[in-house]
């Protein structure tokens, strides 16, 4: 990506970007997600012109309900856009989340986890309807969206409905802390240099098509050539005469469908600590990072009252990751580190790493391996939790599961490379994250070998410099689906309505 000093900071335009970008329908605590195909295309756009597609803008009151609307690919060509408009999409989003070998291998899809025993892809689908309301309101929301137009317009093949949001995940733990907070107001420009320790705050063009990111560049965002029929409702493209803004105020979006084994995680536990209640919760946190309740492990978490910081917290103090393991769960998925951790072995270290250079001796755990910037490769989470409610207790003592249960795991990111699959490939997928060998992620990971590397244990690192190792993981997730989605902004979903439609 190219570096752009003193890019101007845009303002956000709430009004024309979707509501989950910046809410996340929490509130709304019943959601289901339908993937659809176009039946008539020409009724689909004029349902979509008339779709009440929730924005962004802050209301006096919280909305009873809400509306998103993302397309794939495939989608947009049924739409009625040609190459030569689609062509500015990230490649990733045109090939598809299982469009390449390479693709999956990287994303640790395979064996089990491969498309080919997928129950969808984004291959088939063209839109994904995301419909949100307050308990007790979705049957209505849904029969007020899913009329006699839309029937007349989509073809349902996949509906995910979902579970009550209680801020759990299956496996009973709190979910959703650590999500990065938007400088929606670009109050904090960011700079190369200039965030040498870790902050959660990131820059709009993170998540936001457009606008500016943590490179102090604009993301890109698709365009098209300013005489394209219907185009005229874009704003033009920043800094290029001739071109429109297909992309400006809208993200991509990711969703998978994760089958979570909620009995096998918690006996497994149970039998890898013998049965012991309080070694069994130690152990299950231990490859979490929290404990159930959030808690994180790392010991700089608590303000001088003693009241706990679920969030602001890094692993500075805890290095070796005797705290927390340098492999847990929660460290993978946000490693929490700054552009350079000067402050962990000085200037000259710091230096050194900067220019490239290795000292022979720097071998310790968690200090050889920079990771990476985390704030670079954030992600904006919307996901929700499918399938029958099991507590940690019930799946320990209840003979057979209630039926499958998992997480339809959501994020935005403007950059699927960078973010998305950067995270899955170096972090949670890789044996070798944070100097570790033969260990994925202990809850997503696939088990199957990584690039011919094992990655099916989970080590716990001690105060004496030995570790206690547990091999050959049992697969706790499996992927049954998955796919790339555009979340346009709401000037494009009118584009999209009345393109190569006169009648509309």
């Amino acid at each position: 990506m190219t570096q752009t000093p003193n890019i101007p900071a845009d303002p956000v335009e709430f009004d024309d970007m979707q509501g989950l970008i910046r809410f996340g329908h929490g509130r709304l605590v019943e959601a289901e997600f339908i993937l659809c195909t176009l039946k008539n295309r020409k009724a689909a756009q004029a349902w979509l012109m008339d779709a009440p597609v929730t924005r962004a803008t802050t209301l006096d009151s919280p909305p009873d309900t809400a509306l998103q609307i993302a397309f794939t690919a495939a989608g947009l060509t049924a739409f009625g856009l040609t190459d030569d408009i689609t062509a500015s999409f990230s490649y990733p989003f045109l090939a598809g989340m299982a469009g390449e070998d390479s693709r999956s291998r990287r994303l640790g899809d395979t064996a089990e986890n491969a498309p080919d025993h997928w129950s969808w892809t984004d291959t088939e689908a063209h839109v994904l309807i995301m419909l949100y309301a307050r308990a007790g309101g979705l049957d209505a929301w849904k029969d007020a969206v899913l009329g006699n137009a839309f029937s007349a317009a989509f073809v349902p093949i996949h509906s995910f409905p979902t579970r009550p949001n209680d801020g759990a995940e299956p496996f009973g733990f709190r979910d959703g802390i650590s999500e990065p907070k938007i400088d929606w107001q670009n109050a904090h420009p960011p700079a190369k240099h200039g965030r040498e320790d870790f902050s959660n705050l990131i820059s709009p063009g993170e998540v936001v098509l457009g606008h500016r990111n943590e490179y102090n560049a604009r993301s890109a965002s698709p365009t098209l050539a300013a005489d394209t029929p219907a185009s005229d409702v874009l704003a033009a493209a920043p800094d290029t005469d001739g071109l429109r803004d297909l992309g400006r105020n809208g993200s991509y979006l990711v969703f998978r469908q994760l089958a979570q084994d909620v009995r096998g995680f918690w006996r497994w536990v149970d039998s890898a600590t013998g049965g012991d209640p309080v070694r069994r919760e130690a152990l299950a946190a231990r490859m979490v990072g929290r404990e159930r309740d959030g808690t994180p492990l790392v010991h700089n978490t608590r303000d001088v009252d003693g009241s706990p910081r679920s969030n602001d917290f890094t692993y500075e103090d805890d290095v070796n990751g005797v705290c927390c393991p340098l492999g847990a769960h929660i460290r993978r998925a946000n490693p929490r580190t700054g552009d350079h951790p000067h402050h962990v072995e000085g200037r000259i270290a710091w230096l050194l790493s900067t220019l490239g250079f290795r000292r022979r001796r720097d071998k310790l755990p968690g200090r050889h391996d920079l990771v990476a910037s985390t704030r670079f490769h954030r992600l904006v989470r919307r996901g929700r939790v499918y399938g029958p409610d099991m507590t940690p207790e019930e799946a320990l003592t209840k003979d057979s599961a209630p039926g499958e249960q998992g997480l339809l795991f959501i994020c935005l990111c403007a950059d699927l490379v960078r973010q998305f699959e950067f995270v899955q490939n170096a972090w949670i997928a890789s044996p070798k994250f944070n100097g570790l060998d033969g260990e994925a992620d202990p809850l997503l990971g696939g088990r199957a070998p990584f690039s011919g590397v094992p990655s099916d244990g989970f080590s716990i690192q001690k105060a004496d410099g030995m570790a206690d190792h547990h091999p050959h993981l049992p697969r706790f997730v499996t992927v049954k689906g998955g796919g790339y989605f555009f979340l346009p902004g709401l000037r494009a979903l009118r584009f999209i309505a009345r393109h190569g439609n006169k009648e509309v």
